[in-house]
């Protein structure tokens, strides 16, 4: 145990201490706020106008206000998928650059088991991953509360943090598999950029997975990441959809709240099913014990002795 942690903490001090991979780790995320401001957000917010004033008798009882919080918290939780995305692979290079500089060479050599070595460079990206994504939540929840009522307790916010954790796992597991593959980070890097680009897609953050075809929902929701931005939505917007339904006061029996769960994919549909929030946890953590036991058995083919 005390070899594991040593090298657990050797990994982390090589990750942050180099200052440009943690940014580019953050700028997908950047990216994807700049792109709400300047583009998302009013589309958002119009598609939501535009179905109440369709319905004569919501217009006037959902306030704008509370419209504008469900499009913030909507867009916030895929920031937070693309960050839990990009981050926890990004967390990973450490990996990469220490097989490009031959320093694996000099770890094999030690007294180390070989799933310790693996589970070390594992712990210390989710540990970092974790602790990024953790404090991009926090500060969003702090500027999005300034802005107004969000609706969360501290239960939901407690939900948030945890999902979060489980993502970050996860997404750390999922890309460990890919990146024992990579012996260069010139090589990482453009994978890195592919997957910057099209992480948002993936997992709805531009585009509601809903709009798509069964088959490309399908395709999408395999990767657990999908389903941890679910499952975010369903914690930070519950508040508000519930607020929205009082305000509407049993009218139309919950029938609008019940459109925008469908429609911004509040479940994740696969295979012609709807998973639950209770299905996508389970989903979530079997890929992940999968992947731990694939990490570990890639990392033995490519060992080097």
């Amino acid at each position: 145990m005390t070899k594991f942690l040593g090298l657990t903490k050797r990994n982390l001090l090589v990750f942050w201490k180099d200052r440009l991979s943690i940014a580019f780790s953050l700028l997908t995320s950047a990216i994807v706020l700049v792109l709400y401001l300047l583009f998302l957000k009013g589309t958002f917010v119009d598609a939501i106008n535009s179905v109440l004033d369709s319905a004569v008798d919501l217009k006037y009882l959902i306030r704008a206000e509370d419209v504008e919080t469900f499009s913030n918290l909507l867009l916030f939780s895929g920031i937070l998928g693309s960050a839990m995305i990009t981050v926890s692979f990004q967390c990973l290079t450490v990996i990469v650059r220490d097989r490009e500089n031959k320093v694996d060479y000099d770890i094999s050599v030690t007294p180390i088991r070989r799933w310790q070595i693996i589970l070390s460079y594992f712990t210390a990206a989710a540990i970092s991953s974790i602790i990024m994504t953790g404090l991009i939540l926090t500060i969003g929840l702090i500027i999005l509360r300034c802005m107004g009522n969000i609706y969360m307790d501290a239960e939901a916010v407690l939900s948030a943090y945890g999902v979060l954790v489980l993502g970050s796992i996860s997404a750390t597991a999922f890309f460990m598999v890919v990146v024992l593959f990579f012996r260069s980070t010139s090589a990482s890097g453009a994978f890195f950029g592919i997957l910057s680009a099209a992480s948002g897609f993936v997992i709805g953050a531009y585009i509601p997975i809903s709009q798509f075809s069964d088959k490309v929902q399908t395709i999408c929701n395999i990767f657990p990441a999908s389903h941890v931005t679910i499952l975010l939505r369903n914690v930070l917007l519950n508040g508000v959809l519930e607020e929205m339904d009082s305000s509407i006061g049993g009218l139309d029996n919950g029938l609008f709240t019940d459109s925008l769960r469908e429609v911004f994919t509040f479940e994740a549909h696969m295979a012609g099913y709807n998973l639950n929030v209770d299905a996508m946890t389970v989903y979530i953590i079997v890929v992940l014990c999968i992947c731990l036991a694939a990490m570990v058995f890639a990392y033995g083919k490519t060992y080097k002795r």
